[in-house]
């Protein structure tokens, strides 16, 4: 398998990297010459079947369990990765939750968990990583947000608000480092077949102009794009069908 030189034997954290869209970003980037560490909070038998096939890739693994909302958590994370693989410069904060409701039965606790999960992590784990890509004088961020953030998606305002919030960190870091050699940018997917969307009834193929769902390779492709190209920075990337255009 032919690797890529930009990205051969860098660190990549991809947080949520056990299931969906966050696996198949592990093994594209693994099929690509990177070095893997697989977050996961739940999902362990799913983190350790991708750290098996990242393996067959012949590029490093681990996984490391972490709630990346949780301050302590992202800071063991990092001195374990650290550790056992050196420091990350590929960070894809794709970690996140939805949980379709309607307005009326979004509670505040909902509304907290949503942000957490989804905004306050990125933050949290982005601000752990900085000083080594700092360091180093090159480093490549990307946030997985959503076509919620743009148009209010089928979710509810909780995922809509957390994954427009992530387009804002995108936009504040990017202009913040971009001296720096340290690109920061966007993926807003569409109703990618994942187990996510599959399980929402409100998410249909006839929403999206092409007339179907879109798969985690294409998103993973976008990913790969984003990571070896460092005159990119600051934009979102919106993989989704034709439903929102800019």
């Amino acid at each position: 398998m032919r690797r890529n030189v930009e990205l051969t034997g860098k660190v990549a954290l991809v947080t949520g990297g056990s299931r969906g869209i966050g696996r198949q970003i592990a093994l594209t980037l693994a099929s690509q010459g990177a070095d893997i560490a697989v977050n996961y909070l739940r999902s362990e038998n799913d983190a350790n079947s991708v750290l098996s096939e990242v393996e067959e890739c012949g590029s490093r693994c681990i996984t490391v369990r972490a709630d990346v909302s949780k301050s302590g958590d992202v800071k063991h994370m990092k001195d374990i990765i650290i550790n056992k693989l050196g420091v990350v410069q590929i960070l894809i904060n794709n970690a996140g939750i939805a949980r379709p409701q309607p307005i009326h039965e979004i509670s505040e606790s909902d509304w907290d968990e949503l942000i957490e999960t989804n905004l306050k992590s990125a933050f949290l784990v982005t601000q752990a990583v900085l000083p080594e890509m700092r360091k180093k004088g090159w480093g490549r961020i990307v946030n997985i947000s959503s076509v919620a953030a743009q148009i209010g998606g089928v979710v509810g305002p909780h995922y809509a608000a957390s994954k427009a919030g992530l387009i804002g960190l995108t936009h504040s870091y990017a202009s913040l480092l971009s001296k720096e050699g340290i690109t920061v940018n966007t993926i807003a997917p569409a109703l990618i077949a994942t187990e996510m969307v599959t399980a929402n009834p409100n998410a249909r193929p006839d929403l999206i102009p092409v007339g179907r769902f879109g798969t985690v390779e294409e998103v993973a492709d976008a990913v790969v794009m984003l990571a070896c190209n460092g005159y990119i920075t600051g934009q979102t990337i919106n993989i989704n069908g034709g439903w929102y255009m800019v």
